[in-house]
């Protein structure tokens, strides 16, 4: 399809839904800013344009038009997640210049390099055990597994870009991505959706869930997805290098040659360690995951580990920044104009009369995959969580199976886009994987995690006792 095309049908579909009657209950203006918002994600889908230009048109064109306000445009670069992400880029980079990301990369491949696919299960067992102790799966994901994926990428000279991506580089960004998502659901504390849920569970049904209670429900299909995908992918999407019987000697070798830890590396790891703790503590502390992320890449630039031009010339950091910025920014305000209420209460209105297992089944579906229309998984929540939970438990659900079950559903939707969390971009943005790629790819994890968590999750529920 030639970019003519691909634009008259990016702006075709946002006039046709433009000028449908307004529904009952939206304004004329929340009504219209769907319209550049739904044309906003098919924009990214098709590309036209970069999807950086696609997001500043299309903000543009909401002010433009007076469907919002100069402010209200602007409000998605105020979100702390959106910082967070641009730190994850600059923490990686850190981590690679210094010297610590490749050194981290050769003791991997020496202790596991044998095989592609025993780096996969090493990386994915380094997530199981930091999970636990970090409760924001986006600073993980960036600021601790990226610089390491992305240096174990480099270490076998794989590029971002078509001529070398598929080497290892596609593969290992992709599964880190998808362990990243298994292990956020996997613990309370493992991501900012645990205790969202758990709070609004406790207010909305009235249900305490403790700890323990999230883990036993979500460790059987969560550890069930975490040995599967690896492997799934390694299948699906095989990486060019798979046996790599030379590597531990070339890393040992390459140990060698780097001698000792410069104090460039030793500064960085410090840091590295620091923010670990602090991510850990952060209940104690009260420092948000964004503060430590900034903490960090501060103490990186004291220790001139990174340079300030460093910093300028790091563009995926700054593209992020954009289009990521405006699509928080849209669908923060498509909630508050009531447009996301609105498709609560359809859809409260369409179950009423069934059985509340069904109810369940077609909710969680739509629940999971209404992901395309949100930037991040805690926004899905406050969104949706409070008018589900409560539609069911009227239906005769558990109260809760209810709290949990959404717990392990949390991250299906999840993989399904390169903007569906806060950590996603940060792994698509190393350019390793296509974009259609990652969506069609993404579809099939989040299926195939659908059936695992609400299926085999269903059954481990009622094993429990918890249904």
């Amino acid at each position: 399809m030639s970019k003519l095309m691909k634009t008259l049908l990016v702006v075709g579909v946002g006039i046709i839904i433009w000028f449908i009657p307004v529904p009952t209950g939206l304004t004329v203006n929340a009504w219209h800013l769907l319209a550049i918002f739904v044309a906003t994600i098919l924009g990214f889908i098709l590309q036209p344009l970069p999807i950086g230009g696609v997001a500043f048109i299309a903000i543009t064109l909401a002010v433009v038009t007076k469907t919002i306000k100069i402010g209200e445009a602007l409000s998605g670069f105020s979100d702390t997640t959106i910082w967070l992400i641009v730190c994850a880029f600059l923490f990686a980079k850190g981590v690679i210049q210094s010297g610590l990301g490749k050194r981290i990369a050769f003791i991997l491949i020496g202790a596991f390099g044998t095989s592609t696919l025993k780096l996969a299960y090493a990386l994915a067992a380094t997530e199981l055990i930091l999970a636990p102790a970090t409760p924001s799966n986006t600073a993980r994901g960036g600021g601790i597994m990226f610089p390491i994926i992305k240096s174990l990428c480099l270490a076998f000279k794989s590029e971002p870009g078509e001529t070398s991506n598929r080497k290892i580089g596609a593969y290992l960004m992709m599964m880190g991505h998808t362990a990243n998502i298994n292990t956020a659901m996997m613990f309370m504390t493992a991501s900012a959706v645990g205790p969202l849920i758990v709070s609004l569970g406790r207010k909305v049904l009235g249900v305490e869930v403790t700890w323990w209670m999230w883990f036993s429900a979500a460790a059987f299909p969560g550890l069930i997805c975490l040995v599967f995908f690896p492997y799934f992918l390694y299948k699906v999407y095989p990486p060019e290098i798979k046996e790599t019987p030379e590597a531990p000697a070339l890393a040992k070798i390459e140990l060698n040659a780097m001698g000792a830890a410069s104090r460039e590396e030793k500064s960085v790891a410090f840091i590295f360690v620091a923010c670990l703790i602090l991510w850990a503590t952060s209940s104690y502390t009260g420092l948000s995951a964004t503060t430590v992320a900034m903490i960090g890449v501060s103490g990186m630039i004291v220790a001139q580990a990174l340079s300030w031009q460093d910093i300028l010339e790091e563009k995926s950091a700054w593209d992020v920044l954009v289009w990521m910025g405006v699509i928080v920014g849209m669908a923060g305000l498509l909630a508050k104009f009531g447009v996301v209420n609105l498709f609560a209460m359809t859809v409260k209105n369409a179950i009423g009369h069934l059985d509340w297992r069904i109810a369940f089944f077609i909710v969680s579906l739509i629940y999971c995959y209404s992901q395309y229309f949100f930037a991040s998984g805690t926004a899905r929540v406050t969104a949706l969580f409070s008018t589900f939970s409560a539609v069911l438990v009227a239906l005769g659900a558990p109260p809760l199976y209810t709290v949990l079950m959404f717990g392990m559903i949390g991250g299906v939707g999840s993989t399904l886009t390169h903007y569906g969390s806060a950590v996603t971009p940060i792994f698509f943005n190393a350019g390793y994987v296509p974009q259609g790629t990652w969506w069609k790819i993404g579809f099939a994890i989040s299926a195939i995690n659908f059936v695992i968590s609400f299926g085999l999750g269903s059954l481990w529920l009622h094993f429990l006792g918890y249904v």
